[in-house]
């Protein structure tokens, strides 16, 4: 089911619940005073839905930047990739040519073998650090005969730190998320923020019916929108493994 489809469904269905509450309690609930809880019942669904608004936004602002740096921490690791085979290439013994071997497996290994963990947010097995560690091995064992060449190994091993730092920042964000204690907090603080004007008072029913369906349904949406990106690799962020797939393509 789309994303889409499975969102306006949670939005509209608690949308629907929240009116149905709010229909139901002001006609059977006590009418007597429920106008004079306006003041009272104001004041805290002020305090409340501000401490809330502000918890939310800074997850979704952190989450944001999550899938940023998830994307980019991708796209570092695979052009550092390329550009230590690209300097490897004229280095003897064979080394060059090795090393554009390895880089095409390391990376078809993230590709096939991490990235469908990384989006399902589950353990995998791989073989990426030993292939890392085996190009590293490559490059320092690698003959220099000249300053060029010096020059450019030295080149590819920089650049295969660069790929050890960016993998390492890959796997950190595949295994982060929202802990438990948070999402506890968001749903509570949820609960609470849409309580509260169930108590509130008002000439029309309608319309205060519509003022907690509402209510409901955005933080419902603010809600979902933390599910799908509390994962940079699946649900809604779905950073997608194409740089490595182009590098792929450039090691020919």
């Amino acid at each position: 089911m789309s994303i889409y489809l499975t969102g306006l469904l949670w939005v509209g269905g608690a949308a629907v619940v929240a009116a149905v509450m709010a229909y139901l309690i002001r006609k059977y609930g006590e009418l007597e005073g429920r106008s004079a809880n306006n003041e009272a019942a104001g004041q805290v669904f002020t305090i409340v839905g501000g401490l809330h608004a502000v918890l939310v936004a800074f997850v979704l602002i952190a989450l944001f930047d999550a899938v940023n740096q998830a994307s980019d921490a991708a796209y570092r690791e695979a052009d550092g990739l390329v550009a230590a085979t690209w300097a490897s290439d004229t280095l003897g013994g064979g080394a060059g040519a090795e090393v554009r071997e390895l880089s095409r497996a390391y990376a078809e290994t993230v590709i096939d073998d991490e990235w469908p963990g990384m989006v399902a947010g589950t353990s995998f097995e791989s073989s990426g650090w030993s292939q890392l560690d085996q190009l590293r091995r490559v490059v320092a064992e690698a003959p220099a005969d000249d300053e060029w060449q010096a020059d450019r190994k030295s080149e590819a091993a920089n650049q295969l730190w660069q790929v050890y730092q960016a993998r390492q920042e890959r796997l950190d964000a595949a295994g982060g998320g929202v802990s438990s204690v948070v999402w506890f907090v968001l749903i509570a603080g949820s609960v609470l923020a849409i309580g509260l004007p169930l108590l509130f008072g008002g000439p029309r029913i309608r319309t205060h019916v519509l003022i907690v369906a509402t209510l409901a349904a955005t933080i419902t949406l603010l809600l979902y929108a933390t599910y799908q990106l509390q994962n940079p690799f699946g649900g809604g962020a779905g950073v997608s493994p194409d740089a490595f797939e182009a590098a792929v393509e450039r090691f020919g």
